[in-house]
């Protein structure tokens, strides 16, 4: 993707400028041709790779200060507010730069005759593409202000369901980095004081053997150390990038002792939210069945979804696709039946939502309560492990000068 800078002839005959971002200029030239706008001047903007890190890192935007925006601006259209004079007013308001730029961007597209949801496209970094569609619907269908409201509490009960997960991991990753801390403090400061009271051709057990070689290593060659943790990571990270190391690594989440079943009620919550989001706003079945799949950030729902796009363009129901992939609970299967038949689909995915919504706010306080004593005895155990594999020689010795 591709950012450009315009200047474009609006409706009216004024001239309007702005950016956005394409796949290529002919692209970008399309898009702003179909918006009804004639084009005086395209240019790809040319950024150094310095300015684009720091231009990523700049444009990050919480979810929280997203959802509180959204909640405004249909507070302040269904006040009567012009939507180009809300989103000015919005824009002074916004705590996050990036988000100050992106509305205040998005008002003068709109002042200049651009469509509110093509004004958001230009700025899929903050405004996702479910976000957009949206809005589009909701402009298409006149009903922006309860799309807004919609959108608003969709991003709230994901910020709900982000919130418990990171409440549920947080611990145990401050515990681990702690020990981590621990250990090496004890492999650079304390083992090689001990090393001092070894007396010399003292034959030292194995544990104490691997604990001091350790201790050497780290000291000696922490260089290579760091590398090869760096080398890891990088290593790791490019796999789960990738195609088949993105799905082994969702499947892999689902299977975590205590955490998977987590992992698979948040994720089944926040697509079954979605959807019930997108179908009750207007937006077509297929349309939202891969939007959901996509912003349930598992590439197993997402594939899932897909799945069921495909067969229900072959006339059968959503119900059957879903149970197929064998993903969604036997609840959620019967639900989809009912509301398919019932023509309550909409109302009855927001039930099954809420309802995993609050068994994993319930199991993350569980999880807390159990984790916290058993981290501590991890820790605990590691030290003394160490500890024991340090004092071993001396037992030895003393032994030894005693018989």
């Amino acid at each position: 993707m591709g950012l450009f800078a315009y200047q474009v002839v609006d409706k009216s005959g004024g001239l309007a400028g702005g950016q956005l971002e394409a796949e290529s200029e002919w692209a970008a030239a399309e898009r702003l041709r179909k918006m009804g706008f004639t084009v005086v001047d395209l240019s790809e903007l040319r950024v150094s790779p310095a300015k684009h890190l720091f231009k990523v890192r700049k444009r990050r935007v919480g979810i929280g200060d997203l959802s509180i925006f959204t909640r405004q601006l249909a507070s302040m259209l269904d006040a009567g507010i012009p939507l180009t004079r809300a989103l000015y007013t919005l824009s002074r308001q916004a705590p996050k730069p990036a988000l100050r730029e992106a509305v205040e961007e998005a008002a003068r597209a709109v002042e200049g005759g651009m469509g509110f949801s093509d004004a958001l496209r230009a700025h899929p970094d903050i405004f996702s593409s479910l976000y957009v569609g949206m809005i589009d619907a909701g402009e298409v269908g006149g009903s922006l202000v309860e799309m807004l409201r919609r959108l608003a509490e969709q991003l709230e009960r994901d910020k709900s369901l982000r919130d418990n997960i990171r409440s549920a991991t947080f611990y145990p990753v401050l515990i681990l980095c702690f020990a981590t801390l621990v250990v090496l403090g004890m492999m650079f400061f304390i083992v090689p004081l001990f090393v001092n009271f070894f007396p010399a051709g003292l034959e030292l057990p194995l544990a104490t053997k691997i604990i001091v070689g350790l201790s050497e290593s780290l000291r000696h060659f922490w260089y290579f150390w760091i590398l090869g943790v760096a080398g890891i990571v990088f290593g790791i990270r490019y796999y789960v990038n990738s195609p088949s190391g993105r799905r082994a690594w969702d499947r892999l989440k689902f299977r975590v002792p205590a955490f998977g079943p987590v992992f698979h009620r948040a994720t089944t919550a926040r697509f079954l939210r979605t959807l019930a989001t997108l179908l009750g706003g207007g937006i077509p079945v297929l349309q939202a069945l891969e939007a959901s799949g996509a912003a349930a950030g598992n590439s197993l729902v997402a594939e899932a979804a897909a799945a069921a796009a495909e067969k229900i363009q072959e006339g059968k129901s959503i119900a059957g696709p879903l149970e197929e992939s064998g993903f969604f609970p036997p609840m959620v299967i019967q639900m989809v039946a009912i509301g398919e038949e019932s023509g309550a689909l909409p109302f009855l995915l927001t039930r099954v939502a809420e309802f995993y919504e609050e068994e994993v706010a319930t199991m993350t306080k569980g999880l807390a309560a159990v984790i916290e004593p058993l981290m501590i005895i991890f820790v605990g155990c590691i030290v003394a492990v160490i500890i024991l594999s340090l004092y071993l020689p001396i037992f030895l010795v003393v032994t030894t000068v005693g018989t």
